[in-house]
């Protein structure tokens, strides 16, 4: 049954946003049936657009981060276009930017000068340290907070500390900006009044790091940079194959220790030497204990040590490519890849995460820069003369 109601209809998000985590999470609002109109750059918008050509000439990073919004391309230093953004918050729910910091305030787009315009809209700002403290005005980028949160010294190996293979910084601020809003929506449907978000990507990887501040704490040793593998549980990551192949194992206690000698690596007797008896000698002794694995495994196929891991009920994985991930049959399976509009015609894309029995979630397309400026700012009174001549006003520049 094709479902008429999303969780988000009928709530309009306006986002002056760039590069990953303001899109991130407005593209995650419209995936819920939000209206999302991103303010661009008139002539370039979104420099993200100009990160690479991967998808059909298209930004792999603004394809994957874009579908289902409207663009508007205002050059908002010019007061006509103010003008028209400040129509759209009158009315809008939420105003979310991650500008550079302290941009919005400085073109009255604050919470403190739009609340007694609009008392029910919600302002989401996005920045890399928040809106005080000493580090307040430092520019901030993804590799630079995955940094600055520690994330590098305890990523890679011992002799390479190592970034995150995505834009990890920005997507914990997204997700965070994302659920921030949530709750606002929820807070405002019980008290009628909007509230200002201040959303740190520093704070947003404080949290995911979690663990090892506190495996750290007071003045403990942080966890090692142990590459692939767990850096505290033994055996626990990348394993070699005879035949060149590679499969990922975990084990997480006792028994499945014991089941792992017995039935994968046919050694029973191995469970309980001395130098493997617990997790805190195996993982003492990894190098003795690598080197038996790897002997074992070197004999077969990586299918036929899947076989054995899966037989055996150890959990296990393989070292997918991009080209494994876009063929992975459980996705297939479950049919989670759907198509979406772009302006250079249709691509495949993800659903977003998590089935509901209520709803399907939109998936409509790419817009290219400023492609809904004329029906958006028909739909605010300009006439078609007031709407020529802000275009012809306007130049490309950064907002």
């Amino acid at each position: 049954m094709t479902p008429t109601t999303r969780p988000l209809d009928g709530i309009t998000v306006i986002s002056l946003e760039h590069a990953v985590a303001a899109p991130f999470c407005t593209r995650q609002l419209a995936d819920l049936g939000a209206r999302v109109i991103k303010v661009e750059r008139p002539g370039s918008g979104d420099f993200a657009r100009g990160y690479d050509q991967r998808v059909k000439g298209q930004s792999s990073h603004f394809t994957w981060l874009n579908r289902n919004k409207e663009s508007l391309a205002l050059d908002v230093k010019q007061p006509q276009a103010r003008a028209a953004l400040l129509q759209l918050l009158k009315t809008a729910d939420v105003l979310l930017q991650n500008l550079a910091p302290g941009a919005a305030a400085r073109m009255g787009l604050s919470y403190e000068a739009l609340k007694s315009h609009n008392p029910r809209l919600i302002v989401c700002d996005i920045s890399g340290y928040g809106a005080d403290g000493p580090y307040r005005d430092k520019k901030a980028y993804d590799l630079l907070i995955q940094s600055e949160a520690g994330f590098l010294s305890v990523t890679g190996t011992p002799e390479t500390p190592s970034k995150s293979g995505i834009s990890v910084a920005d997507i914990a601020a997204g997700m965070y900006a994302y659920t921030n809003i949530l709750s606002a929506l929820l807070l405002r449907g019980k008290t009628g009044e909007g509230s200002h978000i201040d959303l740190s990507m520093l704070e947003a990887m404080g949290e995911w790091m979690g663990y090892p501040l506190y495996y750290a704490f007071e003045g403990a040793p942080p966890p090692p940079r142990t590459g692939a593998s767990h850096a505290s549980i033994y055996p626990y990551g990348p394993f070699q194959a005879g035949d060149g192949g590679t499969v990922m194992l975990g084990l997480q206690n006792e028994r499945e220790w014991k089941t792992f000698c017995g039935a994968v690596l046919q050694r029973p007797e191995v469970a309980t030497d001395p130098r493997f008896d617990s997790n805190a000698q195996r993982n003492a002794n990894r190098a003795a204990l690598q080197a038996l694995i790897v002997q074992c495994f070197s004999a077969l196929t990586a299918a036929q040590v899947v076989e054995r891991l899966d037989a055996a009920g150890i959990a296990n994985a393989r070292v997918n490519d991009m080209a494994d991930l876009w063929a992975h049959p459980q996705l297939a399976a479950r049919q989670r890849w759907r198509t979406v509009g772009t302006p250079a015609g249709e691509v495949p894309a993800l659903l977003p995460p998590g089935v509901n029995s209520a709803f399907e979630y939109r998936m409509d397309a790419v817009p290219a820069v400023g492609q809904h400026n004329t029906a958006i700012l028909a739909e605010l009174g300009w006439s078609a003369e007031q709407i020529e001549a802000l275009q012809a006003l306007q130049e490309p520049q950064a907002i």
